[in-house]
């Protein structure tokens, strides 16, 4: 049996991981750790977890924080995983972190990303990164085998990758010029209070942020890049509407020619074959397929088609933020991480409507 430690366990993200891990038939979750509610039954703070789990919530510092686990979950924010993630290795444990601190193999790599939203370039543990890999395992192109360190992608970058992976490695769109329009929900702001998040600022409100440069941009650029092997040039936008949970992508690339619609969605279909939370769809869906259809699960529902007038491919991703754009991909890279099926503890369809 897995011993799982989830560090910032009172936020979104270490709650679904607990959701998730209750399920999996391998993992017992042995620590819970937050700088909130601290000595506090993680079901107090969550009253659905009631009867499922009791557990105390501890601060870093409690020796139970201490002993040895097999994996430690980093649902923190930039700089705190990479600031602790040694510490965890020395005593054994494979790593996963949910913020950038280990989605980029280089520290030129993460250099760039962290200039793009103005953190200190500096890595603090760069000799983690070569045991470190991207956990997207859909995009093939990260080795598991061997590895002690995942870094979770960002929400966004999920949504979008998926959306166009096939596409780039393919070679059937131009890499230089690539536009995402993304809409997530409130639940990708995270758990603390915000003026600009509480109920009458987002009620039957829509919003665009960010224009100035999002901080997954870098790790959808660089990663597209990797598929195309080229240098991958994305516009993004990202929008907030007034859901709890979902995120939609509409993606376009400019197509080659002589691409019809029908010969895409089979490079779709045939390109995640063998990728179990991944769907794709013709046309045909659009009419009632939405974010409502994955919510609570950790597919990827991808609507693929063309405008032949325009000579424009269009995919339309859904995603749930708060699971496969986050809690959802880290139980599938820790299934990766240590051999098990990688749908284990995952295999729940959406909860509609």
């Amino acid at each position: 049996m897995i011993q799982a430690k989830i560090v910032g366990a009172g936020g979104y993200g270490g709650v679904g991981l607990i959701e998730f891990l209750l399920r999996h038939p391998e993992v017992n979750i042995a620590c819970l750790v937050a700088k909130d509610d601290v000595n506090v039954p993680i079901a107090k703070v969550y009253p659905h977890l009631t009867g499922h789990l009791d557990k105390m919530i501890v601060p870093p510092e409690d020796p139970s924080a201490q002993q040895d686990f097999d994996v430690v979950f980093f649902s923190t924010p930039d700089k705190v995983g990479m600031r602790l993630a040694a510490e965890e290795r020395h005593r054994g444990a494979k790593v996963i972190d949910f913020s950038g601190d280990f989605r980029f193999g280089t520290e030129a790599d993460y250099a760039e990303y962290a200039r793009r939203i103005n953190l200190d370039p500096v890595h603090y543990a760069p000799e983690l990164l070569p045991e470190s890999v991207y956990g997207l395992p859909e995009l093939g192109l990260s080795a598991f085998e061997g590895a002690n360190i995942v870094g979770n992608p960002g929400c966004f970058a999920v949504s979008v990758l998926l959306g166009f992976a096939p596409a780039l490695k393919a070679g059937i769109v131009d890499p230089a010029h690539l536009i995402a329009d993304c809409k997530t929900a409130v639940s990708g702001a995270g758990k603390k209070p915000n003026p600009l998040f509480h109920f009458p600022a987002r009620h039957d409100h829509m919003n665009a942020y960010r224009l100035s440069g999002h901080q997954h941009v870098c790790e959808v650029e660089q990663n597209l890049g990797k598929l195309s092997g080229s240098e991958a040039v994305l516009t993004f936008t990202a929008q907030v509407v007034p859901a709890t949970r979902g995120i939609l992508s509409t993606l376009y690339g400019r197509l080659d020619e002589g691409m019809d619609r029908e010969a895409i969605v089979q490079l779709y279909r045939d390109f995640y074959a063998d990728s179990p939370f991944v769907k794709v769809f013709d046309r045909s869906a659009a009419t009632g397929l939405g974010t409502a259809h994955v919510r609570g699960s950790n597919a990827c529902f991808l609507i693929v088609d063309s405008d032949e007038r325009t000579g424009t491919m269009r995919v339309v991703s859904h995603i749930d933020n708060l699971v496969k754009g986050q809690a959802g991909s880290a139980v599938q890279n820790m299934n990766r991480l240590f051999g098990f099926p990688e749908t284990l503890g995952l295999e729940q369809p959406g909860a509609y409507p």
